[in-house]
């Protein structure tokens, strides 16, 4: 029989070992997705809390949104304001709560080549599993703004995928090149980031369209032509809205993110609630659509807590 000793020793390699499993499970899982199996989806976080929600509802993955985190922790918009050692801290405490791979948005990655060795190794020491780095110019602005985003040029955005992939750690933190030039080079030059992103090793690529009337086309002439993982941001609106989980399987995505669902509903009910506090001087109309304190404590893992108190009273 197992010492309490050797179970604990046994639960601490465990732990130690998560980023490197869950690194490969991702990998894994998206090497099949879309090609025959169901695509990943990944709801978008900016927070543990709703990390741990998205476990609870039974999701394989989870996507840290930059525009959510700018959010939460400063109140302003994404307009890159938010920086690497914000983002990794964030990003540490979000990893660490949930047993699930965390793909986290690295925006440009921070800097020129050193900069984005420097985020790979900040990142993988977070235990995220994955960074998606995008050929934007700084400032950045978030690619669902009104308005094409200005690039770098090719060659350039070319390199930074390269060193992020050179910088990566024998763990395997999945690096995914991310291209915001559809809207303003078109679609042939978004497939040609693409295609020398993987060419350079990257593990998964992630072309950024809006919601336009021909965008599923686009989805598909993208998946055809790229043969590593393709990721896209469902949230664009227009015909991507209303996909279903098969929808993005026969159009080969690999992995779905949905960076604005949680923040924005949560949005949406916290100014609901606070409306009703205001008007009606109590919550009782609300009542009915909140978690009660048993329901809160249970996604927080309370129950846990309590039994590991009971079993070393300190």
């Amino acid at each position: 029989m197992a010492t309490t000793g050797s179970r604990d020793a046994a639960a601490w390699q465990h732990a130690a070992d998560k980023p490197a499993r869950l690194r490969q499970a991702l990998r894994d899982r998206l090497a099949r997705a879309g090609r025959g199996e169901p695509t990943l989806v990944a709801p978008g976080v900016y927070d543990a809390y709703g990390a741990r929600m998205v476990q609870h509802a039974g999701f394989d993955a989870v996507y840290m949104t930059g525009n959510g985190v700018s959010a939460s922790l400063l109140g302003k918009p994404d307009v890159g304001l938010v920086d690497l050692t914000m983002i990794t801290a964030h990003a540490r405490r979000v990893a660490a709560c949930v047993d699930l791979p965390v793909i986290c948005d690295a925006d440009t990655g921070y800097g020129a080549a050193a900069a984005i060795r420097r985020t790979v190794e900040e990142f993988e020491a977070a235990g995220v599993a994955a960074i998606h780095i995008e050929d934007q110019q700084s400032p950045k602005r978030c690619a669902q703004f009104p308005g094409a985003r200005a690039v770098l040029p090719f060659e350039t955005a070319v390199a930074r995928i390269a060193a992020a992939v050179g910088a990566r750690g024998p763990t395997g933190l999945l690096v995914i090149g991310r291209t915001d030039c559809a809207a303003s080079l078109g679609l042939d030059a978004a497939i040609e980031r693409a295609l020398a992103f993987q060419a350079e090793g990257a593990d998964a690529v992630f072309v950024e369209l809006k919601g336009h009337e021909g965008v599923l086309d686009d989805i598909r002439e993208v998946t055809e032509r790229v043969r590593i993982p393709c990721m896209f941001n469902l949230d664009s609106g227009g015909p991507m809205a209303s996909l279903g989980t098969r929808d993005l399987a026969d159009l080969g995505m690999a992995l779905a993110i949905y960076p604005g669902l949680l923040r924005n509903a949560l949005g949406y009910t916290m100014r609901e609630a606070l409306g009703h506090l205001r008007q009606d001087g109590n919550t009782d109309a609300m009542r009915g659509r909140m978690l009660t304190s048993a329901e809160y404590s249970d996604y927080l893992g309370l129950e846990d807590v309590e039994a590991w108190e009971a079993r070393y009273p300190a």
